[in-house]
């Protein structure tokens, strides 16, 4: 259980001051990072919001624990629902005259849905995969999303940067070994 569970608490028993602690200390920096990846400040603020109520929701089931900091979790469900969105308006970019016929639409959707499909099994896969690896490659994972520089996680994790490096890659060498494995008795 990561010292962010505290957290999840908050939620669960909707401690207001908690709840306003999480929007001070983790929207700003979200934030920031989806106007970077092209959201706008609305856009961007309603996939916070979005987060949060997810987050809300698996804090309803008592069994669930936070094992990573809440701040990464936020940021990698934010990051799932940008690209979500990204797709979906690339989906719906152009809209074809009836004539152009129905097919060609319909099968370029389909192509699409099934690009979808596989690409949220992936990344069901993968987190199902990161709560099998250690608590400390999960941390260093789950902490490398962030905004943060390599050699700024390196101090808070107390660990040299050449060190976190070799961790980093070691871990992610796991991790990807579990989802081929995992891939490969799905299919």
């Amino acid at each position: 259980m990561h010292a962010d569970q505290q957290y999840i608490d908050a939620l669960r028993q909707h401690n207001s001051q908690r709840i306003e602690e999480i929007y001070r200390n983790f929207a700003p920096g979200i934030k920031s990072f989806l106007l970077s990846k092209g959201a706008g400040t609305e856009e961007a603020g309603d996939i916070f919001q979005e987060a949060i109520i997810d987050v809300y929701k698996l804090a309803q089931n008592k069994s669930f624990t936070l094992t990573c900091p809440l701040e990464a979790f936020l940021l990698l469900i934010c990051k799932r629902k940008w690209i979500n969105q990204v797709e979906k308006n690339r989906r719906q970019g152009v809209t074809k005259p009836v004539d152009d016929g129905y097919t060609q639409v319909a099968s370029k959707d389909d192509e699409a849905a099934a690009f979808y499909a596989d690409t949220l099994e992936k990344e069901e896969i993968v987190i199902a995969m990161l709560q099998q690896i250690s608590d400390r490659c999960r941390e260093i994972i789950m902490n490398s999303y962030t905004d943060r520089s390599q050699q700024q996680l390196a101090d808070e994790l107390g660990l040299s940067y050449a060190y976190l490096r070799k961790k980093k890659s070691l871990c992610m060498a796991e991790l990807i070994s579990l989802v081929r494995k995992n891939k490969n008795h799905a299919a």
